[in-house]
């Protein structure tokens, strides 16, 4: 055998050890304790009582080079990004166990660890559960509870369809009945499917809906969940102010679009939480308006309603604001109604209270306000005297989905809810629409408007789209180049 230099053979060591290092390493969240994820297990476990059990699927796999998500009500119970898992919880004992797919060490060398069956101590260690098992397990063990003797055993799973992302539950039932609509395209639902094989195997088993239990789980949120929301608010508002600073006349609404994304990115977003709602001038009077191929006018208003996919929490904040970076004297009597009316709902926000006694209270406030108020146009009057009977300004939940789940109308709020204020106005003579959007943290003694930073005196706005932004500094090339 020849002679090898040391340094070459510890350089083939390090080739031969990387792809082994790289196995062993393994990604899972940092923003949540194991007694976070038990804690949520346990309120599972005395919400369902001794004699039933819940059974959560997470999401399948995805294809071809799109990047896994999991869904919403499997990472807030486990914390865990395996696709195709399973997480069983059995009231009868309080045990807990994790089903998960086996290694595949093919897929592994292209993307890297990916925690398994094989894993059982490590993922144990990790999510805090009792049992991890391969998910061919999950039929035995199902037997196994023991409930299936007893004269009404219960099984819990989620009947509302799962967010995977940049959705929310009323789109996607919105979704599924469009498509159910079409006699080519109805499908059954992913879980009514899960229903059909659980009740096929084992129809012993009483099926009911665990969604209503996390709803109300999830509505109240941690300071850990609370402190990604603000995380997600902040990087939202950073995007808003950087979009005002590229706004001008010639600039497209997909560019604004792109600056937004930029910030996301670069502050460790994994992409949006919604598709963006960007408009300029007729486009924002379409409440969700996604084409953003118009270029910005002079003269016109451009609505910005945007934020992130943050650690799987969004947030939902909207500023309008002038093209050409100066309010007409009709548009600032309109924007400046609206920034009122959003003081005046915030005024009132604290526990306790419900969302007819703020919305009650900030339109007497506003009536009061409009008392010797003259508009440019007869129907801008028209317009904010029906904003101040308009009961849609106090908005949605918001946490880990942009219309979050949960109800913050007509019930007393609690410290932990986390919901939008959206004060706005039409105006379908000139298919104008202006509003603005901030999200109200209810503590223990008020409100905090998370997003507050955020510029939205117009005196603020104008102010800041003075600013240089990214687009100056970087502006698009001509395409296609020329050679």
């Amino acid at each position: 055998m020849k002679n090898i230099p040391a340094g070459y053979l510890l350089l083939l060591l390090g080739l031969c050890l990387n792809p082994l290092q790289a196995q062993t390493s393994h990604h899972y969240q940092t923003d949540f304790s194991v007694e976070n994820f038990t804690e949520r297990r346990n309120t599972i476990f005395n919400a369902i009582g001794d004699n039933a059990i819940a059974l959560v699927q997470g999401a399948s796999g995805v294809p071809g080079f799109s990047v896994f998500r999991q869904t919403n009500t499997f990472y807030y119970l486990t914390g865990l990004e395996t696709d195709h898992a399973y997480l069983l919880l059995n009231g009868k004992n309080r045990q807990t166990t994790l089903y998960l797919p086996h290694r595949d060490e093919g897929r592994e060398r292209g993307q890297g660890k990916i925690l398994s069956a094989e894993d059982e101590t490590l993922v144990k260690e990790l999510t805090g559960v009792d049992n991890v098992k391969g998910y061919e397990f999950l039929s035995a063990d199902l037997l196994r509870t023991g409930l299936i003797k007893s004269d009404t055993p219960l099984l819990y799973t989620p009947l509302a369809p799962a967010e995977t992302g940049n959705d929310s539950r009323d789109e996607l039932l919105y979704g599924q009945a469009r498509a159910t609509a079409d006699p080519w395209d109805a499908s059954p639902t992913r879980e009514a499917l899960f229903v059909q094989q659980l009740q096929s195997q084992f129809p012993q088993f009483k099926i009911n809906d665990l969604s209503p239990i996390l709803d109300g789980m999830r509505l109240i949120k941690s300071k850990e969940e609370i402190a990604l929301i603000r995380k997600a608010t902040q990087i939202a508002g950073l995007a808003i102010i950087e979009a005002m600073k590229s706004t001008a006349a010639g600039v497209y609404e997909y560019q604004l679009d792109a600056v937004a994304k930029y910030i996301f990115h670069v502050n460790g977003s994994r992409g949006d939480g919604y598709a963006s709602i960007i408009g300029g001038g007729t486009n924002a009077f379409m409440g969700h308006y996604f084409h953003k191929t118009d270029v910005l006018k002079s003269g016109d208003l451009v609505l910005m309603d945007y934020a992130p996919d943050y650690r799987y929490y969004t947030s939902d904040v909207t500023r309008i604001w002038p093209v050409n970076g100066k309010f007409d004297p009709a548009q600032k009597e309109l924007y400046n109604y609206i920034e009122a009316y959003r003081d005046a709902l915030f005024k009132y926000i604290k526990p306790g209270v419900t969302s007819d006694d703020v919305l009650d209270r900030a339109a007497a406030d506003m009536a009061a306000y409009l008392e010797g108020k003259t508009f440019a146009k007869p129907h801008y009057l028209k317009a904010v005297q029906e904003g101040v009977k308009f009961r849609g300004h106090f908005q949605h939940p918001v946490g880990m989905a942009v219309h979050d789940v949960g109800n913050v109308r007509r019930v007393p709020l609690q410290p932990g809810m986390v919901f939008t204020i959206d004060p706005m106005i039409w105006i379908p003579e000139e298919r104008l629409y202006i509003r603005i959007e901030d999200v109200a943290l209810v503590t223990e003694d008020g409100v905090e408007n998370m997003s507050a930073f955020v510029p939205s005196s117009w005196e603020d706005v104008e102010k800041t789209i003075k600013e240089k932004g990214i687009m100056e500094f970087r502006e698009p090339d001509d395409l296609p180049l020329k050679k």
